[in-house]
């Protein structure tokens, strides 16, 4: 077994043991459930679903039902009434959970009822309920909110900020100059090909051919892809190898990215290093690697005009999510089309 695959099971087996924290609390036919869509669903999925029911009997057991989490029954489940479900939701907005305090949006509602209505459905498709109560609940409306994404100047800043980090304390300074061409390849990638953090942490030495400036990428859901990169992109990842080759990594460790103790670098690293650089680049918007997904999908989309390209280089499943998402640029170039047509 590669170590791209061991991984992705390593990951795979740390979602399920914190998924037990939730099922454990849980009446048995959840579990059942979770057993049913397991071929369907990734175990990030489930683990999500897990938090969320586990949120949903919470407050069932406080003010529906008076009785523990594991005590309520599909009978229990068969009294409820849409209003049952309306009224949950309204909690959502603001609430108390094993001591903490937790407040959802529209968004954060949305999940919540998508993960009762995945759980509702399974029950009732296989007799367990006599109707489907969640089916009937609307989905909160959700705002579209803009895409915040790096313009040509901010990237040239953030590149900038990378290799002339002099903004920083000298502390900083001379703790970046041991970490340049590792975070300079990271920030590279993610500008010149979009991916996303979780495939970034993935990607092993062996994922990579030059030859064709290609590499391979496992996406959500565990499908692999081969995509391409620039030059330029080429040559910080070259650089960065070479400086790999000098370092005391153990032979069995082929992560491409590395951590300053010589193991596969963590998600929350490269999070808090884009934001490091991102706040000099620029200081009035919060970047994430999400973010600079954002700029490399706009930049491809204004480059190829092409929604369908877009979608499949950064793995949407439904060309109607990045739709979605670059709906406000296909307003601009609509603008920018009717400008230069002349009437005479």
């Amino acid at each position: 077994m590669n170590g791209t695959s061991n991984f992705y099971l390593k990951r795979d087996m740390q979602n399920r043991l914190k998924m037990a924290k939730y099922t454990d609390k849980l009446p048995d036919y959840c579990l059942d459930y979770f057993i049913g869509i397991e071929n369907n669903t990734s175990s990030l999925t489930r683990y999500n679903y897990s938090m969320d029911l586990y949120v949903f009997f919470n407050y069932l057991s406080l003010y529906v039902f008076n009785k523990k989490e594991q005590d309520i029954t599909l009978e229990d489940l068969n009294s409820l009434k849409t209003r049952n479900l309306e009224q949950y939701l309204s909690y959502l907005s603001y609430y108390e959970l094993d001591g903490k305090q937790y407040k959802n949006d529209e968004k954060g509602k949305a999940r919540k009822l998508a993960s009762l209505r995945s759980f509702f459905k399974y029950l009732f498709n296989h007799d367990l309920l006599s109707a489907n109560i969640a089916s009937k609940i609307n989905t909160p409306k959700l705002h579209d909110k803009e895409i915040i994404r790096l313009e040509k100047d901010e990237v040239s800043k953030l590149i900038n900020a990378v290799e002339n980090p002099f903004e920083f304390s000298k502390r900083q300074q001379e703790y970046n100059k041991n970490t340049f061409e590792r975070d300079n390849a990271i920030i590279t990638l993610f500008l010149g090909t979009g991916i996303r953090i979780s495939e970034l942490v993935g990607l092993n030495i062996d994922n990579f051919d030059f030859s064709q400036n290609a590499f391979i990428v496992t996406r959500k859901g565990g499908n692999q892809t081969m995509l391409y990169f620039p030059n330029e992109v080429a040559m910080a990842l070259k650089t960065w190898l070479e400086k790999r080759a000098t370092l005391d990594i153990p032979k069995e460790e082929k992560a491409m990215f590395i951590s300053l103790q010589n193991k596969r670098i963590s998600v929350r690293a490269v999070e808090n290093l884009v934001k490091k650089f991102a706040a000099i680049a620029s200081p009035l918007k919060k970047i994430s690697p999400h973010k600079l997904r954002s700029t490399f999908g706009t930049n491809l989309y204004k480059e190829t005009k092409d929604i369908y390209i877009v979608a499949d280089i950064l793995g949407h499943k439904d060309v109607n999510t990045t739709k979605k998402h670059y709906a406000a640029i296909s307003e601009d170039m609509r603008k920018d089309v009717a400008e230069k047509v002349k009437l005479n």
